[in-house]
């Protein structure tokens, strides 16, 4: 340690007022080596300070895994929601299609029937007896009233058939 104070090639101080800052100097160096070894010896504040830097560093954690947990919750929404649209887009292209084919298919069945009470019209002008022709013909132009008469037509043969008179 003294080979420290004195320099090589110095022999010492040149006046007391040199020598007094070389103290000062020598005190305060020893100083700082004193705090520094009751720092290393000071095992309970170096735990609290290592608990603080711990303590910081788990907050800091936190709020990143908070970050990104919320995120990630966006990004599953958004996705949520794409995917949402995609199928509302897909059941409506699909609603056209199937209401498309049931118009057609109401097209088509209506220029059947179309077609079955010209032929009947026909048939009825040309091709049935007197008694008959006529209520063909009145039966196509009217379809409601003889499919009434038809039906009570056909309920007084049940009833008949099924009571008869004794």
């Amino acid at each position: 340690m003294t080979d420290k104070a004195v320099p090589t090639g110095q022999t010492g101080a040149k006046g007391p007022e040199e020598l007094r800052q070389q103290i000062e100097r020598t005190r305060g160096e020893l100083g700082n080596t004193v705090e520094e070894l009751a720092d290393k010896m000071d095992v309970k504040g170096r735990a609290r300070a290592r608990a603080a830097d711990l303590r910081d560093k788990a907050g800091a954690m936190t709020v990143q895994l908070r970050s990104t947990a919320a995120q990630a919750g966006h990004t599953v929404q958004e996705r949520a929601a794409q995917t949402g649209h995609l199928m509302q887009d897909r059941a409506t292209r699909v609603g056209h299609q199937v209401q498309d084919r049931a118009t057609k298919a109401g097209h088509q069945v209506q220029d059947k029937a179309t077609q079955t009470g010209h032929t009947l019209e026909r048939q009825a002008d040309h091709g049935m007896p007197w008694p008959a022709g006529p209520v063909v013909k009145a039966a196509v132009r009217h379809p409601r009233p003889a499919l009434v008469i038809g039906a009570v037509v056909v309920a007084v043969v049940v009833v008949s058939w099924r009571y008869p008179k004794k």
